[in-house]
Parts: C-alpha cells; sequence; structure tokens
C-alpha cells in the first residue's frame, strides 16, 4: 500500500508544482503567437479598414482620423489572437515622464505601439518621437518585441521604406535584446 500512496503523493506534488508555476488552470494561459504573424496582421490593416468601410450592412464606419481610432481598429483586429492584449497600460516612469503603451501582451513579450502622422512637421520629426520609445522600452521587463504601426494617411513621412529599415532591427543593451518592427501604412 505504501507503494500507492508515494506515487500518489508524487503526482499530486507534481500538480501542486504545474499549478505553482503556471496558474491554476494552465489551459486558460493565453496562446504565444509568433511575432511575424502580428506583423503580417498589421500589414493588412488597410484591408480590414476597407472591407469594414464598404460592406453591404449599414453598420458603423471606420473614420481614421486620429491615433485613438488607430488604435480601437488594431484592438479589434489583435484581440482574438492575442488574448491577453491590454490597451493603454502605463510603463514605469522615467526620466520623470510616465510613456503609455498603446498595447501590451504579456504571454508575448511584446509591446505594439500605434502612430498617426497628424501634419507635415510630425511626418518629419516621428523618427526621434520613435527613437525616444526605444529608449524607453528597452529597460521594460515585459518588452522583448517593440512593434511600430505607424499610420501615414497623407503620406507625410518623407521618406517611409528608410524609416521602416532603421527601425527594423534588434538592439543590444547589455544582456537584454530587443527586437524592434515596423509596419507603415498606407
Amino acid at each position: 500500500m505504501g507503494g500507492k500512496t508515494d506515487r500518489l503523493s508524487g503526482i499530486l506534488a507534481g500538480v501542486d508544482d504545474l499549478r505553482a508555476r503556471h496558474g491554476s488552470n494552465p489551459l486558460e494561459r493565453p496562446a504565444r503567437v509568433e511575432v511575424s504573424r502580428v506583423v503580417a496582421a498589421l500589414a493588412s490593416f488597410n484591408d480590414c479598414v476597407r472591407y469594414l468601410n464598404t460592406r453591404r450592412s449599414g453598420g458603423a464606419l471606420l473614420a481614421l482620423e486620429d491615433e485613438a481610432a488607430v488604435q480601437d481598429a488594431i484592438y479589434l483586429m489583435l484581440r482574438p489572437w492575442l488574448t491577453d492584449l491590454v490597451p493603454e497600460n502605463p510603463t514605469d516612469r522615467i526620466a520623470n515622464r510616465y510613456s503609455i503603451k498603446d498595447f501590451v501582451s504579456q504571454a508575448n513579450r511584446l509591446v505594439i505601439e500605434a502612430k498617426y502622422v497628424r501634419d507635415a512637421g510630425h511626418g518629419k520629426s516621428i523618427v526621434k518621437e520613435l527613437n525616444d520609445d526605444i529608449e524607453t522600452y528597452r529597460y521594460h521587463p515585459s518588452c522583448e518585441d517593440l512593434i511600430f504601426f505607424i499610420y501615414d494617411p497623407d503620406g507625410l513621412i518623407p521618406d517611409s521604406a528608410a524609416l521602416e529599415r532603421h527601425l527594423t532591427s534588434s538592439r543590444a543593451y547589455g544582456d537584454k535584446i530587443l527586437r524592434c518592427h515596423a509596419v507603415i501604412k498606407p
């Protein structure tokens, strides 16, 4: 009888260990999604918005006139796959200011930062804003991948291809690697 009790105790100890490491129900944990799939989904942003704005039903249209509207569309697109996607979450205070992450997925260890290019001056200066974001997120413990989605409806970024190349790279900060990705639309 002692053998059965020892085996049962071992099994229960294993279950307790799993619960301690993964929560009470490991099936409830959000699934990991490859970053390349998230970037590919964001690359289809215009197609999704076009469909919603030209569908047969008389539903609401997406008027992408500011950053908040772009964030709403991104959230609707990605939430079914990134089930732990959390909007507007303040990061730690750095250099006397807070930064607001547009979206974070803890399970995927990624942050999505959405930008809306509002005028020609912003189009020319957005690279500084993006570089500041990179410097902020390099310290965030849950950010291994930083995805920039930049909506430039009027084509005000002087060289969007060069900006995309500049942003899309891995950066090493000591023993931490921050992988940056960029999608610029339309």
